[in-house]
């Protein structure tokens, strides 16, 4: 993890929700969830996607890492439902923004923001022209994407249902990985951090397998028909 992420959540052991006071912005995020529970952490990964000063890397392992206390009011299904509800409704915010303000409003907007760099603007741009739909469910697992590609999507004033079930899904796969590895570590909740890179090399692999099967398969269908109508 990051240095000064870590330094920020405070460098030493967690302890359970019950137990000692945590430190930095580790004991704030978890202090959200203990104190209104689910709804807390639906909360956090809402303004996550707004605003994300504190990455879903770290959210998503915390509400495990909560769950995880037999002391806390939070279970692991409750929430990865709670959080799941968050990243949509976040995601639709986007959405709608993207859609009331346009292209070039939205980029000189994300221009603006700290955090966020030209390139990932541009990259996410581009993955969302070539891939389309696809690029929602898939850009919900990998980080910094996962987030902006809401606002192309509502540029582009995709259609409302299948943005929801594309979001949704992409989001409850990423929830339930990274809550339940927090859940399964404990108070080593930040070992996860570590692997969120590899599992989105995967998921690019992943779009980069899909992207190749559809051409190969339109392909052979438009070689199909065109030998159809030469044999007719």
């Amino acid at each position: 993890m990051n240095p000064a992420i870590l330094t920020l959540l405070g460098s030493a052991p967690l302890q359970n929700a019950g137990g000692e006071e945590m430190s930095g912005i580790a004991g704030w995020v978890v202090s959200i969830m203990d104190a209104i529970g689910g709804f807390g952490a639906a909360l956090l990964v809402a303004l996550e996607n707004l605003f994300p000063p504190i990455p879903s890397e770290v959210i998503l392992p915390l509400a495990g890492f909560t769950a995880s206390d037999p002391t806390s009011n939070m279970s692991l299904i409750g929430s990865v439902l709670w959080c799941t509800a968050g990243s949509v409704v976040g995601a639709w915010i986007l959405y709608g923004l993207g859609a009331w303000l346009g292209r070039e409003r939205t980029r000189k907007i994300l221009l603006w923001l700290p955090l966020t760099k030209q390139s990932d603007v541009d990259k996410t741009e581009q993955w969302f022209d070539a891939h389309g739909q696809w690029t929602v469910f898939f850009g919900r697992m990998v980080p910094i994407f996962r987030s902006l590609i809401s606002l192309p999507a509502g540029v582009t004033r995709m259609n409302a249902a299948i943005f929801t079930v594309m979001t949704l899904s992409g989001s409850l796969i990423w929830n339930t990985v990274l809550i339940g590895a927090g859940y399964a570590l404990g108070a080593n909740w930040h070992v996860v951090e570590n692997y969120v890179g590899i599992f989105a090399k995967v998921v690019a692999v992943l779009i980069v397998l899909v992207v190749v099967g559809w051409v190969a398969h339109r392909l052979y269908v438009t070689r199909t028909r065109r030998d159809e109508d030469a044999a007719a």
